[in-house]
């Protein structure tokens, strides 16, 4: 089935001040939405970041694809290889790790795999889990994640969370999405503020919440010495530390102290980096995400090389709409080595570019769509509302330190600041 044209949509949704090492978020976040149109009337839909120098790698691609075939992935691959054979996008926000050729290609390839595939199971009727070997699961699990946050924008504009800035506002954000969402695990974004007020953050939602577990994720804003306090401090208490400090080296001595198992999303962020990570012994959990390991399928593999060598899965979110969270649900379901709940900001967002009823949670999940491909359609209204939000707003990159500056003059983000 041949791919007649591809739309690329650049797309703006509202977004809380919700704030990390780097700073705080911006009034909109941005994302990219891509409609493949095939033969036979098939439109396959991906999702995926939004920023200007990423849209600028995927319309590199976009005069390629026309005429190819959505059921040749390696062809596709080998494509958007040559298209980029000379880019490397920036981690601008600096949350996700470095970035190299490799993890390029992964990016923008990612977009365009899972568009194929949602057409390919719309084409054939069957769900994209079918695609991917089968269903292990029938419903997905998600974990409750908390940010702290300032209670308003610098223009004004509020939302319904308020400041979260205490242990008592914390566990107020906690109760709320678990009685709207049902989740039964917790993380909270840490780096924010001192350790020691953070560290009773956790004791605080361990003690509102038994039996829920917990996990925290400062983005490397701590030294070595003070992670590997934290870990003894909260022994028993965290499933998981994730990214503590900066770097494989800096992880390895941590995780050597810590009674938990540590994770990352940000040292081990490609293929390459997994046999450093793995012989360093740095992490015991590994945060997929398949915006940026390279699709679907990538993520299944990951997940091989996970179970091979003792590593747990779990899965890594940044403010997204309902296709990557469809697309989420579909790989995470196929994927029999997941051994936690996945990240999401779902409950962040007020606005989307698909058509409701589809993705709920209940008890913390999001049981598996049947229908084919992704299961979910796209609202065109509600994505044309988005894409203006997208050219009004102004914003062509996530630029956390520089809205921050406009809360705390001379902010300056640095990774190990504690």
């Amino acid at each position: 089935m041949k791919i007649l044209d591809v739309v690329l949509t650049p797309v703006a949704f509202a977004d809380p001040p919700l704030l990390n090492v780097m700073g705080v978020h911006e009034p909109f976040a941005l994302r990219s939405v891509v409609q493949v149109k095939c033969e036979d009337g098939v439109v396959g839909l991906g999702e995926s970041y939004g920023d200007d120098a990423f849209l600028g790698e995927v319309r590199k691609v976009l005069p390629q694809l026309r005429g190819h075939d959505v059921f040749d992935l390696p062809g596709l691959q080998r494509l958007v290889a040559r298209a980029l054979s000379d880019t490397v996008l920036t981690d601008a926000h600096g949350l996700i790790g470095g970035f190299s050729i490799r993890k390029t290609v992964a990016s923008v390839y990612s977009l365009f795999e899972v568009a194929c595939l949602d057409a390919q199971g719309q084409y054939l009727g069957r769900p994209v889990t079918d695609l991917l070997g089968g269903k292990a699961r029938d419903a997905v699990e998600f974990s409750a994640y908390l940010f702290y946050k300032y209670g308003r924008h610098v223009d004004g504009r509020a939302d319904t969370w308020g400041e979260i800035t205490t242990p008592e506002t914390l566990v107020g954000s906690a109760k709320r999405m678990i009685d709207e969402y049902g989740f039964r695990s917790i993380k909270l974004k840490g780096g924010v503020f001192e350790p020691a007020q953070e560290v009773d953050g956790i004791r605080a939602l361990a003690e509102a919440f038994p039996g829920h577990p917990l996990r925290i994720d400062p983005n490397a804003a701590w030294t070595v010495e003070t992670g590997i306090r934290v870990a003894a401090e909260l022994d028993g208490v965290l499933e998981y530390l994730e990214d503590p400090t900066p770097g494989i080296d800096g992880m390895a001595q941590v995780a050597e102290r810590a009674s938990m198992p540590l994770a990352t999303n940000m040292c081990v962020v490609n293929f390459g980096d997994i046999e450093p990570g793995f012989r360093a012994r740095a992490i015991g959990v590994l945060l997929s995400d398949h915006h940026f390991w390279g699709g679907l399928r990538a993520t299944q593999s990951l997940s091989v090389t996970c179970e091979s060598f003792g590593v747990g899965l779990s899965m890594h979110s940044n403010s997204h709409l309902g296709i990557s969270l469809a697309a989420m649900v579909q790989v995470a379901a196929a994927t029999p080595h997941l051994t936690y709940a996945c990240d999401t900001h779902w409950p962040w967002k007020v606005e989307d570019v698909i058509e409701p009823g589809v993705l709920e949670f209940r008890d913390g999940a999001v049981a598996v769509p049947s229908t084919p491909g992704l299961g979910v359609k796209l609202d065109e209204d509600a994505l044309a509302k988005l894409h203006e939000n997208y050219v009004r707003c102004g914003l062509t990159k996530r630029d956390d330190v520089t809205y921050m500056r406009k809360y705390v003059e001379g902010f300056e983000p640095n990774t190990a600041r504690w």
